[in-house]
């Protein structure tokens, strides 16, 4: 059997969802203990690292760009940067699960974002799934009203900066390779981390903590390439609403790690999300199939 393009669209950006989930928990418990620049840092250098040896192993660095591709991966470049930074900012000073409901607004935003600048039909139908997944994700969280303030403003910024950086990437043509994307990226964000880092001034860093570091450079160099890839690979509209399962990872690796298990109510909102990103994904596949 083979796959379409939003098929394989919709799987590599589950594996994103996961790969992000992943680094952000180990980002969260080393922070604890090493300043926030200099995790960004390290993380970066051995995320630049590995996604070069990836790169030239693969053969698929493209340095050569046509001239608008050097300018949306430059926007895609600082769209990082603000991102990540603005992200990481709100996960050392919130609790985990209400910068999560607030993220939760990206595949909405992306979806009404492609919608407006690259004039993306979106019926009535996956417009309303997209609502109640959106729905759903409030009822997981169930977000209190002393859980937005300055950190949370920061979380909404990321959202917007993440919305910029997934419309570029969509843009890019194929003769850019994904890793060569990823790597411009990581080196942007690196960069910016040094400069902190000098900054703030470098603390040592224990085994457990440079153990940490390493473990969390991986799932980033995974979820870059697959963010990536996603964006270019299937429709933004259809792909997009698939960022939700990032809460179905966390419930996951909240149970196997810390031996939580969700209540009623988030078992409803996980369900709730399932069902809009396969009921969005079977809508369109009868769309192409009534289409050919």
């Amino acid at each position: 059997m083979t796959l379409s393009d939003n098929a394989r669209g919709v799987i590599i950006m589950c594996v994103a969802m996961a790969a992000f989930v992943v680094n952000d928990t180990a980002v969260k418990a080393v922070t604890a203990t090493v300043p926030l620049y200099q995790v960004i840092a390290l993380r970066g250098l051995l995320s630049v690292v590995a996604l070069g040896v990836i790169g030239w192993r693969a053969g698929l660095l493209t340095w050569a760009m046509p001239r608008n591709d050097v300018w949306l991966v430059a926007l895609r470049m600082v769209a990082e940067v603000a991102a990540s930074l603005l992200f990481l900012a709100a996960l050392v000073h919130m609790p985990l699960a209400n910068l999560s409901a607030i993220m939760q607004f990206l595949p909405l935003a992306v979806t009404l974002a492609a919608a407006v600048v690259f004039g993306k039909h979106i019926g009535w139908r996956r417009m309303t799934a997209i609502l109640i997944g959106l729905a759903g994700v409030l009822v997981i969280i169930r977000p209190g009203p002393d859980g937005f303030d300055v950190w949370s403003l920061m979380g909404l910024a990321s959202v917007g900066f993440v919305v910029v950086r997934d419309l570029a990437s969509s843009r890019i043509s194929p003769a850019v390779s994904s890793v060569t994307v990823s790597i411009w990226s990581a080196l942007a964000v690196t960069v910016v981390g040094v400069i902190g880092a000098t900054v703030e001034g470098w603390e040592p860093v224990a085994t457990r903590e440079a153990g940490l570091i390493a473990f969390s450079a991986v799932f980033l160099v995974v979820g870059y390439i697959t963010a990536v890839a996603s964006m270019r690979v299937g429709d933004i509209v259809v792909v997009a609403p698939f960022r939700y399962t990032a809460l179905l990872w966390a419930i996951v690796l909240g149970w196997a790690l810390f031996g939580t298990l969700p209540d009623a109510l988030t078992l409803v909102g996980a369900a709730l999300v399932v069902a809009t990103g396969i009921y969005t994904f079977w809508r369109e596949a009868r769309l192409q199939r009534q289409a050919t």
